[in-house]
């Protein structure tokens, strides 16, 4: 009994300094394989962000290149698996009263097959069709307008330089990337960690202090 009234007290804490937290998809609550290199190649993408590319593109090469996009997509789709630990933090998160919002550039079709098949719920997400795309911080300042939160309530979990350059645009200060073979060998302005236990850990140091 002891030990629960301890834990809620500690969620009660955190709730009031943290509102919410910013997910990515691909590589963070799922993992999967895209190989970026060869998928610009394909598109002819020769920096940037390739949503930028591609929206910028006339017809019928537009609608050629978003077409392959999606197919390249879907595979990874149908063999991503869930990430190890993140339906504990999320759990953990919800009972600390603490909203979750998915914020990516990946299809809302396919978002809503992976959140199905996993059996996963957020209050927010966002896909490329709202028409704002990582790096730029526009999803993340629509959704922290969405739940009235501000930047120094706000934190955001990733696994690329993109969530990285999206939080600083919002002025989201707390950044934390799970390191991969896509995460730079060096990125200032995030925390970089192994596992989404170590989150929470860092999480709990912070605020319920």
């Amino acid at each position: 009994m002891g030990l629960n009234f301890s834990m809620a007290a500690g969620n009660i804490r955190l709730k009031m300094s943290l509102k919410l937290v910013i997910f990515d998809l691909d590589g963070t609550v799922v993992e999967n394989s895209y190989d970026w290199p060869v998928i610009r190649q394909q598109l002819g993408v020769q920096g940037g962000s390739i949503l930028a590319y591609l929206d910028r593109l006339p017809e019928p090469e537009r609608s050629e290149k978003y077409a392959l996009l999606r197919k390249f997509e879907r595979e990874q789709t149908e063999s991503s698996v869930l990430k190890q630990g993140v339906r504990e933090f999320l759990e953990w998160l919800y009972w600390s009263g603490i909203k979750k919002a998915l914020v990516t550039n990946n299809s809302q079709g396919n978002t809503d097959h992976l959140l199905r098949r996993f059996q996963l719920e957020f209050d927010l997400v966002l896909t490329r069709e709202s028409g704002l795309h990582k790096p730029a911080g526009a999803p993340f300042l629509r959704v922290m307008e969405h739940f009235g939160a501000r930047a120094g309530e706000t934190a955001v979990v990733g696994d690329t330089n993109y969530d990285l350059l999206a939080a600083k645009e919002a002025g989201i200060e707390l950044v934390f990337i799970l390191k991969s073979s896509m995460t730079p060998d060096r990125l200032e302005g995030a925390e970089l960690v192994q596992t989404f236990a170590d989150i929470k850990t860092r999480l709990t140091a912070r605020f319920s202090g």
